[in-house]
């Protein structure tokens, strides 16, 4: 059992691996407008009024690297996601954010874990009573199998990290026993690297943060197969303009997560949809669309069977912000994964699969119902161990 008290007073401190993108930036805004006017963040947390033990949900510190060269502000302006009457008024805090260059272009998988090593150390040392949390907001990157790779060794030798730049700084958290939240579609949660964290008492959660539509997705499904419905078929098409977008018009860097919102249905439904026709008809695309900007919009089709097989269908339009849906998650996990490392928790956490695509651990929930229960039962045991 641990005493509250060892943990009341610590806030958080935010390490944000891509700290200038879209999201990261929306979140740099959300910590930065919280110390002034928390009223118009706090309600989007889930985590608001959850484990008072770990302190005031806006107490939190924020760096972060990056390759961009413009302030913080200035690229805030440039994504263009808040209106500057929302985001203005904190540009001073912003472009105080300690912000670190990423590791150089040049050096391998083993350099560029020493140098942000070094960068994780000094933030820990500047912030003694702040719990650490790294979050890994880079952008997609192809899919690579690291299955098969058995040791720390064979990874710095075998892993070109211009390829799969992610894969460094979740070791130099592991290393440092920061918990690492990965909101990318990128699969960093291999074998050699969960055992990693379990060695050294790191939560992990990942992957593939579930913002828009594939929540409404998850929350429908569950919905249809708890009335018994069949779904015959599922078309989802996202159109964004943001940097997001534009990266996910290469095939390569899309696969990850076209795989993550596809595997996701037929888990949920117990059976591959389209099997009647011996070819999937759960069909998702992702198209770039630069008048969108940050705003995506999502169409889903939904085709399902009633009673005597009889057709029936669905139509459901979103459309949202997509840096703004996902910014409150980020905050949140980042509340969760201080506390979860506070009680003992490690390795990946999979009662987190509320707030991904691809939730990873042992028997992670699956459907929407499922995954509320988990949370409630993951916070209890949390503080059933702080008193």
């Amino acid at each position: 059992m641990i005493h509250s008290e060892n943990t009341r007073s610590r806030r958080l401190l935010l390490m944000i691996a891509g700290v200038k993108g879209a999201v990261a930036s929306t979140v740099a805004v959300a910590v930065a407008a919280m110390k002034k006017t928390p009223e118009a963040v706090l309600p989007s947390l889930t985590t608001r009024d959850r484990f008072p033990y770990l302190g005031p949900a806006q107490d939190i510190t924020l760096a972060g690297w990056d390759i961009q060269l413009d302030s913080l502000s200035r690229c805030v302006h440039r994504h263009g996601v808040l209106p500057e009457n929302i985001w203005a008024p904190h540009r001073e805090d912003l472009d105080d954010t300690a912000v670190f260059d990423a590791p150089s272009e040049g050096l391998d998988l083993n350099g560029r874990v020493a140098h942000l090593t070094r960068d994780i150390q000094n933030l820990k040392k500047n912030h003694p009573d702040a719990a650490p949390v790294l979050i890994n907001l880079l952008p997609a990157c192809g899919l690579m199998d690291l299955e098969q790779v058995t040791s720390l060794s064979r990874l710095y030798s075998d892993v070109d990290p211009s390829l799969f730049p992610d894969l460094a700084y979740v070791l130099a958290a592991i290393l440092s026993e920061v918990p690492v939240v990965n909101f990318t579609p990128n699969h960093l949660e291999v074998p050699v690297i969960v055992q990693e964290a379990v060695t050294r008492g790191v939560p992990m959660a990942g992957y593939d943060g579930k913002t828009g539509q594939t929540y409404l997705k998850v929350a429908l499904a569950s919905a249809l197969k708890a009335r018994s419905f069949y779904v015959d078929g599922w078309y989802s098409l996202n159109i964004l303009g943001n940097a997001d977008g534009k990266n996910l018009m290469d095939p390569e860097r899309a696969a990850g997560k076209v795989a993550n919102k596809t595997d996701l249905l037929d888990d949920i439904l117990g059976y591959p949809v389209g099997d009647r026709y011996d070819t999937p008809s759960h069909k998702i695309h992702i198209d770039y669309y630069p008048p969108r900007g940050d705003a995506k919009e999502a169409w889903d089709v939904i085709d399902f069977q009633g009673m005597f097989g009889l057709p029936m269908s669905i139509r459901l339009n979103l459309q949202g912000r997509d840096s703004v849906l996902a910014a409150p998650l980020v905050l949140d996990l980042a509340r969760w994964m201080a506390v979860l490392k506070t009680v003992g928790r490690a390795g990946p956490v999979p009662e987190l699969a509320f707030y991904f695509k691809k939730p990873l651990g042992e028997n992670p929930p699956l459907s929407f119902q499922d995954q509320i229960l988990s949370l409630e039962a993951l916070e209890k045991e949390c503080d059933d161990k702080v008193k």
